[in-house]
């Protein structure tokens, strides 16, 4: 590792705290200092977890230059701050905005003023839904399919609406690339299908796995939105741990990779319905609720979304290596293991 300072931005969040944790656990020797403004609910369940990791929490606000004053070194930030929901987007634009685009212009503002190489969180929202919904697809008994696509690489089209919260993380990128192209940073942007492991705090429209299994546990009712209101809309999902093994891998080659963009997921062999993961949950909770339909489509919603991880595993020899089955009995270990807290949420 030749990093001695790690900022996550975003660090009391799902992927944020979970990273924090991993290159803490790995490199004792790593100052790893964790920046949020604790505005997501739970994620200030997550602050007892990174003190007694011995990483240093600081709230603060990538949207406020002077929250990012720091006063201690930094020589990469893995920034993973954002307002991740498609709704609140259209809900209020100029917050997603502000957050997602501005706030990545500040991060990348740090980065060079100290000198610090980024790696960058960002979406398969980037790719535009009308040409992703316009991939032929098969409907089966348990989930749409793409009978002759195997999902979605970096050369798919950008071109097309794409959902606020996608345009912002998307303008973030071209603007990340501007600054190496100007200022030699070093760094990688990895577009991220549906992550997914403990300590989420899924909501209806972000973390859904999580999600539907704590409305299993706690047995609150759930509904099917959109496309015949049948549970079939597929994502593929990535456990977290295999997200932090990636990024491990592109820290320790940063300058070799410095400009690189990944698509990053399960793919086909890690995906699953809803109407399959409410199977799932079901059996691994032992608890039947009820599941309600919705026959209206939601903005900017797809029916699918598979990754195709062919450029990463070809550059890293990375692949998902936790099965669909063994990340949802994760996320029900978690909640198990934490039900008093989760309840009050």
């Amino acid at each position: 590792m030749e990093y001695n300072n790690i900022l996550i931005t975003g660090g009391a969040g799902f992927i944020g705290s979970n990273l924090a944790v991993y290159f803490k656990h790995k490199y004792p020797n790593l100052k790893v200092y964790a920046l949020d403004n604790l505005v997501r609910q739970g994620s200030e369940l997550n602050l007892p977890r990174l003190k007694e990791n011995n990483i240093k929490f600081i709230r603060g606000d990538v949207r406020r230059l002077k929250d990012l004053g720091l006063k201690f070194d930094i020589d990469l930030i893995l920034e993973c701050s954002a307002e991740p929901s498609v709704l609140v987007g259209y809900q209020n634009p100029a917050y997603i905005i502000d957050t997602n685009l501005m706030g990545t212009v500040n991060c990348l503002e740090l980065c060079r003023k100290r000198k610090a190489g980024m790696v960058f969180l960002s979406t398969s929202r980037v790719y535009p839904y009308e040409k992703i919904n316009a991939i032929r697809r098969l409907e089966s008994k348990s989930r749409f399919q793409w009978p002759h696509f195997a999902g979605i690489s970096t050369d798919f089209s950008l071109i097309g609406p794409k959902t606020l919260y996608g345009v912002t993380k998307l303008a973030s990128e071209f603007i990340l690339h501007e600054y190496i192209a100007a200022y030699g940073l070093n760094a990688v942007v990895n577009r991220c299908g549906v992550v997914a492991g403990p300590w989420q705090f899924g909501k209806v429209d972000q973390g859904v796995f999580t999600y539907w299994m704590l409305a299993h546990y706690f047995k609150k009712s759930l509904k099917y939105i959109g496309f015949g209101g049948k549970g079939k809309q597929v994502r593929d999902l990535l456990h977290v741990d295999d997200l932090c093994q990636l990024i491990d891998l592109q820290v320790n080659s940063l300058s070799k990779l410095s400009g690189n963009t990944y698509n990053v997921g399960g793919a086909i062999e890690v995906s699953l319905s809803l109407s399959e993961t409410t199977a799932l949950c079901r059996e691994i909770t032992g608890n039947k609720i009820k599941v309600g339909r919705d026959l209206r489509n939601r903005p900017g919603d797809i029916p699918v979304y598979l990754t195709d991880n062919k450029k990463v595993t070809r550059e890293l020899k990375w692949k998902p290596q936790k099965t669909a089955v063994m990340i949802l009995n994760g996320i029900f270990n978690w909640i198990r293991n934490n039900e008093a807290r989760l309840r009050k949420l």
